[in-house]
């Protein structure tokens, strides 16, 4: 395959922007980004690093980050694998990039900007969960902020489609495959129990 080599083939290929794409990018957290971000329980959060590219997706049973004021958000690093490829992008290189998504909604609101990881004991207690604070604490700098319309979720009928999870490879069969466990139904049968009391 030929590579696409410059901007301006691009530009060539697909022409002007939409206006309306330009004109809704904002630069703080306005009321209506407020009220949108306070909804969503689920974003993907995207770093870089000296090895490349993460993303990482991110949730919890209430909002998924505390608004701080008009151009911060706290996102909360609760208990995962200890892999930390997020984190340690974001103490490399701050640019971070967040896809906040709504169960039901075909809208999904980005957020470009920087970040830095914090263990800084007034902002971990604001994620306070019986007890449980998360060890760290994103606290990200909002550059631009806009809607994305809604045809890539109509597209893949994300909301609409069904359960097609029985379809693909479970985690237990992903594991199996890199022979980290023997039995993948087993694996699959007691990873609910086995995360329940480690979600926070």
């Amino acid at each position: 395959m030929t590579p696409i080599a410059t901007t301006e083939r691009l530009d060539e290929l697909y022409g002007a922007p939409v206006p309306a794409s330009l004109d809704k990018v904002v630069r703080r957290i306005t009321p209506t980004y407020r009220a949108w971000i306070g909804a969503a329980r689920f974003v993907v959060l995207g770093t870089v690093g000296p090895e490349g590219t993460d993303t990482s997706p991110r949730g919890d049973d209430g909002p998924v980050v505390h608004i701080a004021d008009d151009t911060t958000l706290l996102l909360p690093d609760w208990m995962g694998n200890n892999r930390l490829d997020s984190l340690r992008n974001i103490v490399r290189d701050g640019r971070v990039s967040l896809m906040f998504m709504v169960p039901g909604c075909t809208n999904v609101v980005r957020v470009n900007g920087t970040a830095i990881v914090t263990e800084d004991a007034a902002a971990r207690a604001r994620f306070d969960k019986s007890g449980r604070q998360p060890r760290s604490v994103i606290a990200v700098t909002v550059a631009e902020m806009y809607f994305q319309c809604a045809k890539a979720l109509m597209r893949a009928g994300l909301w609409t489609a069904g359960d097609e999870s029985a379809t693909v490879p479970s985690a237990g069969q992903f594991l199996q495959e890199a022979r980290s466990v023997p039995d993948a139904q087993a694996y699959d049968a007691a990873y609910p129990a086995y995360a329940a009391p480690r979600l926070w």
